[in-house]
Protein backbone atom coordinates (compact mmCIF):
# COMPACT_ATOMS: atom_id res chain seq x y z
CA UNK A 1 0.00 0.00 0.00
CA UNK A 2 1.27 3.14 -0.62
CA UNK A 3 2.23 5.57 1.92
CA UNK A 4 -0.25 8.42 1.13
CA UNK A 5 -3.03 5.96 1.00
CA UNK A 6 -3.35 5.11 4.66
CA UNK A 7 -2.47 8.46 6.00
CA UNK A 8 -4.98 9.46 4.10
CA UNK A 9 -7.05 7.82 6.40
CA UNK A 10 -5.68 9.07 9.57
CA UNK A 11 -6.33 12.95 8.26
CA UNK A 12 -9.82 13.27 10.27
CA UNK A 13 -8.35 12.40 12.91
CA UNK A 14 -5.67 14.45 12.19
CA UNK A 15 -7.72 17.32 12.01
CA UNK A 16 -9.86 17.17 15.31
CA UNK A 17 -6.64 16.52 17.21
CA UNK A 18 -5.79 19.54 15.76
CA UNK A 19 -8.31 21.82 15.96
CA UNK A 20 -10.10 20.41 18.79
CA UNK A 21 -10.19 22.93 22.24
CA UNK A 22 -12.48 23.75 24.94
CA UNK A 23 -14.04 26.03 22.75
CA UNK A 24 -13.19 24.55 18.86
CA UNK A 25 -14.20 21.14 19.64
CA UNK A 26 -17.80 21.30 17.77
CA UNK A 27 -16.08 23.07 14.99
CA UNK A 28 -12.73 20.57 14.56
CA UNK A 29 -16.27 17.66 14.76
CA UNK A 30 -17.24 19.10 11.66
CA UNK A 31 -14.13 20.00 9.48
CA UNK A 32 -13.41 15.77 10.84
CA UNK A 33 -16.53 14.99 9.71
CA UNK A 34 -16.22 16.50 6.28
CA UNK A 35 -12.84 15.25 5.60
CA UNK A 36 -13.75 11.29 6.19
CA UNK A 37 -16.93 12.26 3.99
CA UNK A 38 -14.32 13.70 1.45
CA UNK A 39 -12.58 10.41 1.62
CA UNK A 40 -15.30 8.26 1.99
CA UNK A 41 -17.24 8.67 -0.60
CA UNK A 42 -15.31 8.04 -3.72
CA UNK A 43 -14.05 4.76 -1.86
CA UNK A 44 -18.02 4.23 -1.87
CA UNK A 45 -18.30 5.13 -4.95
CA UNK A 46 -15.94 2.89 -6.67
CA UNK A 47 -16.19 -0.52 -4.28
CA UNK A 48 -19.10 -0.30 -2.16
CA UNK A 49 -16.80 -0.39 1.10
CA UNK A 50 -15.06 2.23 2.96
CA UNK A 51 -12.15 1.61 5.17
CA UNK A 52 -13.07 0.86 8.99
CA UNK A 53 -11.23 4.19 9.85
CA UNK A 54 -13.42 6.13 7.63
CA UNK A 55 -16.50 4.32 9.42
CA UNK A 56 -15.25 5.12 12.49
CA UNK A 57 -14.84 8.78 12.14
CA UNK A 58 -18.14 8.82 10.28
CA UNK A 59 -19.42 7.53 13.43
CA UNK A 60 -17.73 9.41 16.15
CA UNK A 61 -17.65 12.73 14.41
CA UNK A 62 -21.47 13.09 13.33
CA UNK A 63 -22.51 11.44 16.88
CA UNK A 64 -20.20 14.95 18.79
CA UNK A 65 -21.95 16.70 16.18
CA UNK A 66 -25.59 15.59 17.12
CA UNK A 67 -24.55 15.59 21.08
CA UNK A 68 -23.59 19.28 20.26
CA UNK A 69 -26.64 20.41 19.05
CA UNK A 70 -28.96 18.61 21.87
CA UNK A 71 -27.21 18.93 25.09
CA UNK A 72 -26.96 21.48 27.24
CA UNK A 73 -23.24 23.08 28.25
CA UNK A 74 -23.14 21.57 31.64
CA UNK A 75 -23.66 17.87 30.10
CA UNK A 76 -20.94 18.99 27.29
CA UNK A 77 -18.51 19.95 29.71
CA UNK A 78 -17.08 16.60 30.22
CA UNK A 79 -17.06 16.13 26.51
CA UNK A 80 -15.54 19.75 25.80
CA UNK A 81 -12.38 19.06 28.72
CA UNK A 82 -11.69 15.61 26.95
CA UNK A 83 -12.75 15.34 23.12
CA UNK A 84 -9.03 14.86 22.45
CA UNK A 85 -8.93 11.55 24.23
CA UNK A 86 -11.69 10.28 23.18
CA UNK A 87 -10.60 10.98 19.66
CA UNK A 88 -7.53 8.93 20.61
CA UNK A 89 -9.22 6.05 22.56
CA UNK A 90 -11.56 5.97 19.72
CA UNK A 91 -9.23 5.30 16.44
CA UNK A 92 -6.81 3.10 19.16
CA UNK A 93 -9.45 0.67 19.76
CA UNK A 94 -10.56 0.64 16.21
CA UNK A 95 -7.21 -0.34 15.14
CA UNK A 96 -6.66 -2.54 17.67
CA UNK A 97 -10.25 -4.31 17.36
CA UNK A 98 -9.73 -4.85 13.62
CA UNK A 99 -6.72 -6.85 14.71
CA UNK A 100 -8.61 -8.63 17.48
CA UNK A 101 -11.44 -9.90 15.04
CA UNK A 102 -8.74 -10.66 12.30
CA UNK A 103 -9.83 -7.85 9.98
CA UNK A 104 -6.60 -5.57 10.39
CA UNK A 105 -7.39 -2.41 8.68
CA UNK A 106 -4.31 -1.41 6.64
CA UNK A 107 -5.51 -4.54 4.44
CA UNK A 108 -8.24 -2.24 3.26
CA UNK A 109 -5.43 0.20 1.54
CA UNK A 110 -3.19 -2.64 0.82
CA UNK A 111 -6.08 -4.43 -1.22
CA UNK A 112 -5.87 -1.11 -3.65
CA UNK A 113 -2.63 -1.97 -4.69
CA UNK A 114 -2.13 -5.70 -4.57
CA UNK A 115 -4.15 -8.22 -7.13
CA UNK A 116 -7.00 -10.25 -5.88
CA UNK A 117 -5.18 -13.44 -6.07
CA UNK A 118 -2.83 -12.81 -3.22
CA UNK A 119 -5.28 -11.22 -0.65
CA UNK A 120 -5.30 -14.47 1.44
CA UNK A 121 -1.53 -15.66 1.23
CA UNK A 122 0.17 -15.46 4.46
CA UNK A 123 2.26 -13.09 3.87
CA UNK A 124 -0.35 -10.66 2.82
CA UNK A 125 -1.87 -11.59 6.13
CA UNK A 126 1.45 -11.06 8.02
CA UNK A 127 2.17 -7.78 6.78
CA UNK A 128 -1.10 -6.59 7.60
CA UNK A 129 -1.30 -7.37 10.93
CA UNK A 130 2.22 -6.29 12.05
CA UNK A 131 1.43 -2.90 10.47
CA UNK A 132 -2.21 -2.86 11.89
CA UNK A 133 -0.82 -3.10 15.49
CA UNK A 134 2.37 -0.96 14.81
CA UNK A 135 0.06 1.73 14.28
CA UNK A 136 -2.66 0.46 16.74
CA UNK A 137 0.55 1.20 19.27
CA UNK A 138 0.98 4.24 18.01
CA UNK A 139 -2.48 5.35 18.98
CA UNK A 140 -2.36 3.92 22.09
CA UNK A 141 0.60 5.99 23.14
CA UNK A 142 -1.20 9.09 21.70
CA UNK A 143 -4.07 8.21 24.30
CA UNK A 144 -1.45 8.12 26.79
CA UNK A 145 -0.18 11.34 26.52
CA UNK A 146 -3.03 13.03 26.37
CA UNK A 147 -4.45 11.59 29.24
CA UNK A 148 -0.68 12.53 30.62
CA UNK A 149 -1.77 16.21 30.21
CA UNK A 150 -4.99 15.90 31.09
CA UNK A 151 -4.91 14.33 34.43
CA UNK A 152 -1.49 14.89 35.13
CA UNK A 153 -0.44 18.00 34.14
CA UNK A 154 2.18 16.48 31.79
CA UNK A 155 3.65 19.17 29.64
CA UNK A 156 1.50 19.83 26.51
CA UNK A 157 4.59 20.48 24.28
CA UNK A 158 5.78 17.09 24.89
CA UNK A 159 2.89 15.04 25.51
CA UNK A 160 0.79 16.59 22.71
CA UNK A 161 3.40 17.15 20.10
CA UNK A 162 6.77 15.56 20.82
CA UNK A 163 6.12 12.33 21.57
CA UNK A 164 3.05 11.77 19.06
CA UNK A 165 4.88 13.46 16.39
CA UNK A 166 8.22 11.10 17.23
CA UNK A 167 5.93 8.24 17.51
CA UNK A 168 4.01 8.45 14.06
CA UNK A 169 7.46 9.22 11.96
CA UNK A 170 9.06 5.65 13.61
CA UNK A 171 5.87 4.15 12.65
CA UNK A 172 6.06 5.54 8.61
CA UNK A 173 9.82 4.80 8.79
CA UNK A 174 8.61 0.75 10.12
CA UNK A 175 6.04 0.62 7.65
CA UNK A 176 8.16 1.87 4.61
CA UNK A 177 10.85 -0.74 5.32
CA UNK A 178 8.49 -3.32 6.83
CA UNK A 179 7.08 -5.32 3.44
CA UNK A 180 10.36 -5.19 1.70
CA UNK A 181 11.92 -7.09 4.28
CA UNK A 182 9.59 -9.46 4.54
CA UNK A 183 9.54 -9.79 1.15
CA UNK A 184 13.19 -10.46 0.55
CA UNK A 185 12.82 -12.66 3.72
CA UNK A 186 11.01 -14.65 1.91
CA UNK A 187 12.89 -14.48 -1.38
CA UNK A 188 15.79 -15.91 0.69
CA UNK A 189 13.85 -19.02 1.89
CA UNK A 190 11.87 -19.74 -1.17
CA UNK A 191 13.58 -18.33 -4.02
CA UNK A 192 11.81 -15.34 -6.34
CA UNK A 193 9.49 -18.56 -7.65
CA UNK A 194 7.85 -18.77 -4.50
CA UNK A 195 7.71 -14.73 -3.57
CA UNK A 196 4.88 -14.35 -5.77
CA UNK A 197 2.74 -13.30 -3.11
CA UNK A 198 5.33 -11.26 -1.04
CA UNK A 199 6.29 -9.27 -4.31
CA UNK A 200 2.40 -8.31 -4.93
CA UNK A 201 1.84 -7.53 -0.80
CA UNK A 202 2.11 -4.06 -0.14
CA UNK A 203 5.80 -3.14 -0.96
CA UNK A 204 4.82 0.39 -0.30
CA UNK A 205 3.24 0.76 2.63
CA UNK A 206 1.72 3.29 5.03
Amino acid sequence: MQKASIFLGFVPWIVFSVVAGPSTWEWAALAALVCSLVLAVPDWRRSRSISILDAAALVFFAVLLVLSVTLDRAALQPIEDRAQLLSSVVIAVVALGSLAVGRPFTEFYAKKEAPREVWGTPTFKQINRVLTGLWGVVFVINALCDVAVGYWGASPDVFNWVIPIVAIVVAVKITSWYPAHVRARVQAEHGTHGTHGAHEAPAQSA
